[in-house]
Order: structure tokens, then sequence, then C-alpha cells
């Protein structure tokens, strides 16, 4: 599963990768060998997808020793390589305790659980790897499920998938790995569920082809003309004099150029000006958004009592019209969780002095084309932060981020994060980073334009407004609650069922 994203992206294996586990877990092997099974699945999976973490070191340029650069990456890595395995683990627990019968009830939990599980570790503070961003950017038919009930609607079709695969297989053998299970075959049997797992990864398919195949209507006076300028300032000199001078000299020129280019808009990347605002107010930026009159949406910090936020302002020759401040702060390099118990031994991984909040979950971005819907870098993983401000009037997606001090498949990870994003709420994605990938993104998922990376790159694109709204946009996700709910009843119509057979025996 670890294979079906950046940097292999073999997304196809999605789709069968998920069966050894289920086949253990719903054999009647031990339990510590289902949970050991499943804690190792998890590591693998969540382990290599984000193994990109590791490149936070070299950190020396913060004043990070060599060595301890080099533990504080490999605990980082770690960390969030476990948390993700924990989710894979309690599923594994849950598939044990709840579901001991083969069948549609043990499939309709098994989903469940898996999409419950992963709705819960939604609302947390680490949460990237989703089983449905493993179709991304690549498997677009089946992302348009996403429009429907959200990404889940996705990890819920594959899940499904391999789990019918998985019942397959066990008929057809009559026995789990290891040889544990009844030893009785039955390959008629086996035949028909393995067909209804080919009906189902077919349909699914059909209904995304469907949605994929809608025309989109886009009104002449709906356009607007936007600029991207990736910045490729390194973060190891991003907040130190060299750094600030490249940047204020090259989003001025940026800027100037995308102007004469007959752009209405121009959107930076997250901490385009690593100033605080007040700071940005006397750059040659800000002198030349007021004097060219094109609105500019720059990243920069914001002033909030003693501590500072990671925003993106709307600036036009008026001054400043609006501001969004991120959401969802990442972990470590941003913030210390726990910070009372854990702030003693662990610094932030940021030479800021300052300490940096999060902004309100409930807050809208206005700007001079109407209302937007703002993503800060890690916040595009958080489908709700999007579908909120997209059920609240957003037009289009203004994805800021810097993507800088790790290797190529992060920023392609978050490119792919964005393509969902886009999908779900059927928008227009505007995306600028520091050093890559920037990009334009359709509602369809299509990628228009991609920029190298860490390179300096200017991108002038046409871009529609949109009002429409999706089923997952008005009603968020209504598919984990259905699947959690059929789930009860069919257990509870299982334990009744067998309650009888127990008392006459």
């Amino acid at each position: 599963m670890g294979l079906t994203v950046a940097p292999v992206e073999a997304w196809f294996l999605a789709w069968i990768a998920l069966v050894p586990l289920w086949v253990l877990v719903a054999s009647p092997a031990p339990r510590k060998t289902k949970l050991l099974s499943a804690l190792l699945w998890g590591i693998g999976y969540h382990g290599i997808a984000l193994a990109w973490i590791a490149g936070v070191h070299p950190m020396m340029w913060m004043g990070v020793p060599w060595l301890a650069s080099i533990a504080i990456a490999l605990f980082c890595w770690a960390a969030i390589t476990l948390w993700g395995a924990v989710l894979v683990t309690s599923w594994a627990v849950g598939m044990t305790v709840f579901s001991q019968r083969s069948g549609i009830a043990r499939i309709l939990i098994g989903v469940a659980l898996w999409c419950g599980l992963e709705s819960l570790w939604s609302l947390g503070p680490l949460y990237w790897t989703s089983l449905s961003y493993t179709q991304s950017p690549h498997n677009l038919v089946i992302l348009h499920l996403g429009q429907l009930s959200g990404s889940l609607t996705v990890t819920a079709a594959i899940v499904a998938v391999n789990a019918l695969l998985a019942e397959a297989w066990m008929k057809y053998e009559g026995s789990g790995i290891g040889g544990w299970g009844s030893g009785i075959k039955d390959q008629r049997a086996a035949i028909r569920v393995f067909a209804s797992g080919c009906i189902l990864f077919v349909t699914l398919h059909l209904v995304g082809f469907g949605l994929y195949n809608r025309p989109l209507v886009q009104q002449p006076e709906t356009a607007l003309r936007v600029g991207i300028i990736q910045g490729n300032i390194p973060n190891t000199i991003k907040l130190y004099p060299e750094g600030l001078r490249r940047a204020i000299a090259g989003y001025t020129e940026g800027y100037l150029t995308l102007v004469d280019q007959g752009v209405e808009a121009v959107l930076t990347p997250e901490g385009a000006l690593p100033f605080m605002w007040s700071e940005v107010l006397r750059t040659s930026f800000y002198s030349a958004v007021r004097e060219k009159g094109v609105t500019a949406w720059i990243g920069a910090f914001g002033e909030q009592g003693q501590s500072y936020t990671n925003s993106i302002f709307t600036l036009t020759e008026k001054g400043e019209f609006s501001r969004y401040d991120k959401v969802k702060l990442v972990p470590i390099g941003e913030y210390i969780p726990f910070e009372q118990v854990l702030g003693g031994f662990i610094q932030r991984l940021s030479p800021l002095e300052a300490r940096q909040v999060p902004g309100l979950p409930d807050q809208i971005f206005d700007t001079p084309f109407g209302r937007a819907i703002a993503v800060i870098c890690y916040s595009s993983a958080f489908p709700e932060q999007v579908r909120y401000q997209a059920a609240a009037g957003g037009q289009f997606i203004l994805s800021a981020a810097n993507n800088a001090h790790y290797s190529p498949s992060m920023p392609a990870q978050h490119h792919a994060q964005d393509t969902m994003r886009a999908i779900e709420t059927e928008r227009w994605a505007v995306r600028a980073t520091n050093t890559g990938y920037s990009g334009i993104v359709d509602p369809h998922g299509r990628t228009l334009w991609i920029s190298d990376i860490n390179t300096y790159e200017l991108h002038a694109e046409t871009i529609y407004r949109r009002t429409t709204q999706t089923l997952y946009v008005r009603w968020g996700d209504w598919l984990t609650p259905l699947l959690l709910g059929l789930a009860v009843v069919f257990k509870l119509a299982e334990v009744y069922v067998s309650y009888p057979n127990s008392n006459a025996r």
C-alpha cells in the first residue's frame, strides 16, 4: 500500500494491498498474530508513504547539532508512522471483537470500522495518509466518488473491494494464511464472491466516470485571470537576511511581471514574505501593489497579541482587504503537543521566538472577486476545512504552501491532496508553493499546469468562480454514519439469530 503514493505512485495496488491483512484478521489465527500483523501492515504503509518526513534533517541552519538533527528526524518519522499504525491495529481489534462470522456482515463491519476510525483520526492533529489519497492524482474517475460523501467514500470503496477479494480467497483455499481455518473449500462460492468484487470495482468506476464526464459550465463573467509566483527561497536562508532580501526582490519583480501580463490577482506561497504584517507594509512589494492596483494574496505572519499566526492577506490598492489564519498547525514544527508536559523536553522546530497560534476553524475569506476557499499548507489534508468554506460560499480554492526542505515526494503528495479537495468541492484550485510543486487544478481534478521543483517560476492562468454545491458540500460525510448504523443493525441481527441456537444447544 505504501507504493501507491509518490514517489512510486502505483495507485492500482491499493485495490489488492489490503487482502493479505484482511485474510489474517478474519482467520482463526491467534489474536496476537492478528494484532502484530495489523501493526506491521500499518508501519509498512504509513512508514513508506511518510518517509519524506525524515527530510527535516539537516537542521543545522536552525542551530540544531547534526546528531540531534538526525534524532529529531527519526523521532518524527517513527511517531507519525506509529500513529497511523495504531489506526490499523485498532481496526484489527474491532474486527476481532465484533466480526467473527463471514459474509456480508463481516464485510460491512470491516468497511464501517475503517471509515469510522479514519473519520475519528481526521479530528486529531496528524492526518495525511487516508487510504483515499492512494488514488490521487491518477485515478480521477474513482476520486469523483468524493463528490458524494467526501474522501471516505473512496476509502470505503477500496476497503470493500479488498474485502470481497479476501473473502473469495478464503473460500477458495478453505483456510487462512498459515493453515488456520476450517479446511472446507467452497470454490463455487469463491467464484461468486470474486465476481462480486470485480462487479463492485467496475460499478464504482462507472459511477465515478459518470460524474467525471459531466461538462463544466463556465460563464465568461466568472472568469478570473490569476498569477502564481513560486519564489524558491530555501528554508536554510528563508528567515535570515539573505533570504529576506531575495524574497522581497523576487516577489516584487514577479508581481510586476504578472501585472504586465494582464492578471487580475496574484497568489504567493505560505510565508512568502516571512515578516510580521506591520513590517510587510514597509516593503517594496506592498508599495508595488498599492501603485499597480492589482490584488495580491500574500503569505505573511499576522500579529495576535504576543503570538503570531501563519496567514494569507488580501492586499488591494486600498490596503489590507481580508486575512485568513492557518487553522491546522504542524505538530513539533509549529507547536508542541501537550506543551505543558512536553515543552521542557521538546523544542519547536522554528528559529522564530514568538509562539504560533492557530486560526479559528469557522473563518471565511472574502476577496474583491467573491468569497474564496483558503488552504494553508497542512490544511490540504483535512477535507472538512475545505468543505466548510465551500458550503459557506467559497467559489475557488487558493492553496498556499512552503514545501521546502523535503524530497520531491512530499510536494507531489501535497498536490494529490489538493486535487482531491478540488474534485470534492467541484472548485478550481490555484496552488502556490515556495519550491514546488505549484499548479492549477480544474474541478475534475485535471492538472492544467504544474511547476518544476526548486525553481523560480511565474505562471498565469484563467480559472472560473463556481457556486455549485456537490452532495458532499451540502451534507458532509453522511456515508460513514450510515455504514456504522448498518453495521450495528447487522451485528444485532447476527446476535439475535445465534442466541436461540445457543439456548437450544
